[in-house]
């Protein structure tokens, strides 16, 4: 297959097409079949600078692939973006040597990478000890605990994790996923991207090497940017791409019958006004490979609702046959919710409460 080197909107959207007609039958297994297609695609190399054999997408060109992407296939789109949340935290680290050493790879596929730093951000927050622990040691840093949320940790050959240190310090480390007493923890069985294979993943006494750390330690690692930030833009898109196909699905519906046919209309009217704005933040920012920062809370908000709101309308939509667990709109519909606690901040969380209640 021939790499998509340079963005071309007409190879996206067939790329989308090849991975929505494997989608049906994904089910809860590993999206190895997509992530196969991406590979030979070259879309790995999209997020990566061209220094380490990457094509160094701009950010807006990434957005909006991942909006197709999504459209095509949400599971494949969400492992993505973990995958690429660690090449992210590799490459903007100041690790030379193990740059050198893992982004080549990873650019082309021939590793695979994953993310663990939720309980630094949304998870766990609560609790008064953390739930992933470090202590430095003379060859390093040790790790004790476990990250609640990795996707994909049992196909990780390297993984992204953040803990925290005694006097309250962050760091970010990466971490072979084989290494002695990294613990994948069964898979659970989610409401949707079960497939994705997203669970716990254990250290019991894991040394990580100085060699191997990324960032840190250093206060809130991840808020104040020096790790790169949580969420951003991406899971706006994904939410985009998700909507995207369920608003084909209500046109094709809308034939005929006056009542689908004025949801679709207002639906399809918010999607192009959020799309418009999400590219237009996304021409304003740096590359994704360099930062991913945004804190598009209202932004957020509306795309989760109006992802929410389609699965509503196309599940009135296709009627009783909807309802079928294995059809298309039942994984939209469960899919939808997804977006209320993926990289959530407890603020677009609130604002999504008071729309759904009917608080002013």
């Amino acid at each position: 297959m021939p790499h998509i080197e340079c963005f071309d909107s007409d190879q996206i959207r067939r790329l989308s097409r090849a991975l929505s007609e494997s989608a049906a039958s994904l089910a809860d297994q590993w999206p190895l079949a997509q992530l196969e297609i991406c590979r030979g695609n070259g879309v790995f190399r999209w997020f990566v600078s061209k220094e380490y054999g990457g094509f160094a997408w701009s950010n807006a060109q990434q957005i909006a692939a991942y909006i197709e992407l999504a459209k095509g296939c949400l599971t494949t789109a969400f492992v993505l973006t973990q995958r690429t949340a660690a090449v992210v935290r590799i490459e903007n680290s100041e690790n030379v040597l193990l740059k050198q050493k893992l982004l080549p790879a990873l650019a082309s596929g021939e590793l695979f990478s994953t993310v663990g730093i939720s309980q630094l951000t949304t998870s766990r927050q609560h609790h008064q000890k953390p739930a992933l622990q470090a202590v430095e040691s003379p060859e390093g840093f040790i790790l004790t605990g476990y990250s609640p949320w990795v996707t994909g940790g049992i196909h990780a050959d390297w993984l992204v994790v953040g803990a925290t240190l005694d006097d309250g310090r962050q760091l970010l480390a990466a971490c072979k996923g084989d290494m002695p007493g990294v613990l994948v923890q069964p898979v659970q069985q989610l409401l949707a991207l079960t497939g994705s294979h997203t669970g716990a993943v254990r250290f019991d006494n894991v040394t990580i090497p100085n060699d191997w750390l990324l960032v840190g330690p250093a206060i809130n690692v991840i808020s104040n940017g020096v790790g790169g930030r949580t969420g951003g833009l991406q899971t706006s898109a994904l939410a985009l791409g998700l909507a995207a196909a369920m608003l084909e699905f209500i046109e094709q519906q809308s034939t005929n019958r006056p009542d689908i046919s004025r949801g679709f209309e207002s639906l399809n009217s918010q999607w192009q006004s959020l799309h418009g704005q999400v590219m237009e933040l996304a021409g304003g920012l740096e590359p994704c490979y360099t930062t991913n920062l945004f804190d598009g809370e209202s932004l957020r908000r509306d795309a989760n609702a109006l992802a929410l709101n389609c699965s509503h309308v196309a599940l009135a939509a296709a009627k009783g046959a909807g309802y079928v667990a294995d059809h298309p709109v039942a994984r939209w519909c469960r899919e939808a919710l997804f977006f209320l606690v993926w990289s959530c901040p407890q603020k677009v969380i609130e604002a999504n409460v008071c729309q759904f209640a009917g608080i002013q």
